[in-house]
This record gives C-alpha cells, structure tokens and sequence, in this order.
C-alpha cells in the first residue's frame, strides 16, 4: 500500500512552514485593536499636570522614571506590529513638535476602542474609516475657528509672553515646578533667537546636568559649560582669544618621517651629533607653542591628548589649555567662540582665532567645570545649568526643558494658540456632535463615537488629579453650551474656570498635528484585515548546557 501524505492546500501551500496567518474580524482587528488599547492605557495615566510616572527598566538595565510618553514606548520596545503604528505616530509627532506624544497615543487608542464599538455593533471597518476621515476633517476646521484672536502677531522675543506659552508644555512634565523653569527656558530661547526667528535652532539651547542643589539653584551661562577642569594649572582667563585644535597638542606635530642609511659607526656618531634628536624636538614643541601665543591667543583648546612636554611649554607661555574630546562638542564650541578648527598644532591666523569673554574653571556642586562666556557673541549658545538630587530628576527635567524649547521653536513658526485645560477638546467633542446629526448613512455614528472619543482627555485629567470625571465633564458641556467655550478644568482648584484668567494655553500646531496623526494612525490600524506572519529566522534554540555535558 502506497504511503499517503497530506498536500497543503490553501494559503499553507503558497507560505513557508512556521508562518501564521490571522485573517477576519475577530482573529485580526479586534486583536489589533485590543494591543493598541493596551499600549494608551499604559501613557494615559502619565496624560497632564497630574500624570503619573512610569519605572521603565530597558535592556541594558537603565532606568528610566518619567511621564514623557516619547521616552516611555521608545524604551518599551513594543514587538506588537499594531501598537507599533501607534508608537510611530508618537515618534512622528515628537519629531515634529517635540511635545503631545502622549496626546497621540492616548487618542488614537480611544478611538480604536470607540471603533471596536462600532464593529460589535455590525458595522463594516471601511464605513469607520469613512467616517473617521470625514471628522478629522470636519476637526481641523473648528479648531481653526478655535484660535484666539491675536495671538498669530505674538512677539517670540517677549519673555512674559514666550514663558505663558510654554507653561502648559513644561507644566505636563513638572507640574508645580513650572513658575521657576518657564522664565529659565524663555530666556535661553529669546537669547539665541536669530534675527529671523523661523530659523531658531533647538541644538542651540543646551543642558548642563549636575547633581546637587536643589531647581532654586538653577542659572543660565550665555556661552558653554564644559563638564572638566582644565588641563594645567592656569585656571582663569579674561577676554581670551582661543585657537583650537582638532588633532592634539603632543610631539607627534613635529614628527618627520625620513630613512637614513648608516654604514659605520663613524657616520653613526655624526648623525647623532648633527640631529641632537631630543633637543630639536622641544625646541620645536617649544617654537609651535610660542607661535600660538604670539598670534594672541590665551587659550588652547586640543581635541585629543595634550602632551607632557607640550603643557610645559603651554604653562611658561601663559597659555590656558582645555580638552574636549566629544567631536559635537568641539564642534558647538566652535559654533560659541567663532573659533576655526585647525588640523594640527601650527600657528593659526587672525581670523581662526575665536574669542570668549572670559574662561574659567568653577566648583558647582562638587563637581569642576569650565565655563566659557560670550555675552558679545552673535548666534552663540545657550547653557541651561540644571541641578537637582538624583540622575534621574535631572534626566526629567531635562525632558521638560526639552518640551519647552521644542515649543518655542514651534511658535515661531506658528504662534496661533488654542484654550488649554481641556477646553478645546470639549468644544471640539459638541460640535462634532452637532455635525454628526446633519449627516446621512452609516458614517454619523463613527462621527459620533470620534467626538465622543475627545472626551477621554478631560476624563483623564480628572482621574489623574483624583476628581470626579463625570461631574467635571457634565459641567463642562453645560458651560459649553451656554456659550462659553473657554471654560476648561482648573486641576488645582477641581472646578471648571474660564481659560484665559488661568492662562494656559495649547499651541494651535501640537493640536493640530498630534490629532491628525492619531486619526491616522487608527484609521490605519482599522485597514489591516489579515496578518500574515512569517516564520522568524534564527537557528536552533540555545541549549542550557554545553553538548555531551552532563551536570557534574
């Protein structure tokens, strides 16, 4: 009898072995719409002021404890193909604006559950998405028609104004602490604002981070802090003018390369006698150094080792010597002095030369840095010196000051703001309502359930301050229609108030951005109807023990 073997048939016989393949509503959708749900429940509770702090612990064992979305699912390492989509939209909208990444996630996560509704119900993915687009379309018009009058002609330069912008954004990330860091961050945008602000550059507002103190003791440095101590013993300097050297300063500059050919120790004796080798090489080391400081310069920055022999001519000469071996670094220093970056210890020209108006080594907080100030210099840096107990305080602070000048930037390419707290979404959430009664079809009750979802972020911000959600979204809708669409939630007070007395406000951009790439996203996660998964390449598992190992 001749043996029988089962063919694939089907999809099975057209994929490798190993592969799985979900397809249809329950198997597909619903499942990725499930991940996705799970991925906004996690950076709902971090959403606002209140929002709570995730310990996330990644591979290689960093801590990380933080409430700033964008930190939070890079480090998770999401594997679920869905939620990915979601994190991309959060990456996307962190690269974009630099803040709202939890708004994102949050809301396209709500919508996915909305959705799920909808299918339950018996409606089809694709009546949905139709649906879904038409809202965000109908979205981005109201919030048009949300933005305060006058706020388009904002000047970026006004430290009040730039410091009440920006509060909401640093607020979300260090509520409580944002009256202190709002001035701090205004300042060190206004002061390397270029002439035309569209072209303000993020890179240009740095963090120094040292720990000890307390955010009291925060100040910002126009110029650059250097986390080392200078290299020899000259400490400080006055109006220096600073030549930099990307190669080193060592003997390897006067190395000559050149092959001798010696027959007898007679011609042996003499080449000795004519090189004197030791000696031309510090009367060189010497030439080279005293060439730089002829030139008038005071300081020498090296981008690589600096030499015994050549700090001890550096010394005698009166020269300062510092080292920065980060090639960014060196770069942003040369960016502040106005310094050029010379290859290899010669003597630089007038115009290499850089200047700062003064250099000097201090003691913050037990650690040894070198300041370098420019007040003069045109488009120079700005240091933000943060301090705080602990790495990872200071590693969030960082965050919010990150948030801040990322709104900065934001606003000046579009001031246009919106009413924060909540406000605008509820407004948004009643006239989607309205919007969907005038249409027909199918497509009304995902517009509803789209305006429904804006409800999620009052609700969470009710529940991350410990309110009532329902009663605050009740009266909410109540001042809302009764014309009052500033009306947004005063977490501190647990009352709604009028906006414009609590002032925050929500850049019209971030808005904008962060709920379009949301509807996206969802909308996107809706389209997928089957998952077809290949079998993962890897070879065999990895054995506990050794081969023909037993346990003794």
């Amino acid at each position: 009898m001749v043996g029988f073997s089962m063919q694939p048939y089907g999809i099975q016989s057209m994929l490798k072995e190993g592969h799985k393949h979900l397809s249809g509503l329950d198997e597909a959708v619903l499942k990725n719409v499930d991940a996705c749900k799970q991925l906004s429940v996690i950076t709902r509770t971090s959403l606002g002021p209140n929002g709570m702090n995730k310990m996330v612990i990644n591979h290689l064992d960093k801590l990380f404890v933080t409430n700033d979305a964008a930190t939070i699912v890079n480090e998770l390492e999401v594997q679920h193909p869905a939620a990915k989509i979601l994190v991309l939209a959060g990456k996307a909208q962190q690269e974009e604006i630099g803040d709202g990444a939890n708004l994102t996630i949050s809301f396209a996560g709500e919508l996915l559950q909305n959705a799920e509704e909808l299918i339950r119900m018996g409606l089809h993915p694709s009546e949905i998405i139709s649906g879904y687009t038409k809202a965000i379309n109908e979205t981005v018009k109201i919030l048009d028609e949300l933005v305060e009058k006058g706020s388009e002609t904002m000047d970026v330069r006004n430290k009040e104004e730039v410091a009440s912008r920006i509060k909401a954004a640093v607020a979300s990330k260090q509520f409580g602490q944002e009256d202190i860091l709002c001035p701090l961050i205004a300042d060190a945008c206004i002061q390397v604002c270029p002439k035309n602000p569209t072209n303000f550059n993020v890179d240009n507002v740095r963090v120094a981070k040292l720990v000890g103190g307390g955010l009291h003791n925060c100040s910002i440095v126009r110029g650059m802090v250097l986390k080392n101590d200078a290299v020899g013993s000259i400490k400080r300097v006055e109006k220096a003018k600073i030549a930099v050297f990307v190669g080193g300063v060592d003997t390897s500059a006067t190395e000559t390369k050149g092959t001798v050919l010696i027959q007898s120790a007679e011609q042996l004796l003499c080449f000795l006698q004519l090189e004197n080798y030791a000696k031309t090489e510090e009367a060189k080391v010497e030439e080279l150094v005293k060439a730089v400081a002829d030139a008038g310069a005071k300081v020498i920055v090296s981008g690589a080792a600096v030499g015994e022999m050549a700090l001890h001519f550096c010394e005698r000469y009166k020269l300062m010597v510092i080292k920065i071996s980060s090639k960014f670094e060196l770069r942003r220093f040369c960016r502040t002095t106005g310094a050029v970056a010379l290859l290899k210890l010669s003597q630089p020209n007038l115009d290499e030369l850089g200047y700062a108006d003064s250099v000097s080594v201090e003691e913050i907080g037990g650690t040894r840095v070198t300041i370098v100030k420019n007040e003069e210099g045109g488009n120079s840096i700005s240091i933000l010196v943060l301090r705080g107990s602990t790495d990872s305080i200071l590693d969030d602070l960082e965050r919010a000051v990150d948030d801040g000048v990322n709104t900065y930037k934001a606003m000046c390419r579009d001031s246009r703001i919106v009413p924060g707290a909540a406000a605008t979404e509820i407004e948004l959430a009643k006239r989607l309502k309205e919007f969907s009664f005038k249409e027909t079809g199918l497509d009304q009750y995902a517009i509803a359930k789209f305006a429904e979802s804006f409800e999620m972020v009052p609700k969470t911000l009710a529940e991350n301050a410990g309110l009532n959600a329902m009663e605050i979204i009740s009266s909410l809708y109540a001042e809302h229609a009764a014309g009052n669409p500033k009306v947004g939630i005063d977490l501190e007070e647990g009352a709604c108030k009028d906006v414009s007395i609590m002032k925050v406000w929500d850049l019209h951009v971030t808005k904008f951005f962060a709920l379009k790439y949301a509807a996206d996203a969802a909308c996107t996660v809706l389209r997928v109807d089957q998952i077809i998964m290949s079998k993962p390449a890897g070879g065999p598992a990895r054995r506990d023990q050794p081969a023909g190992m037993d346990e003794d």
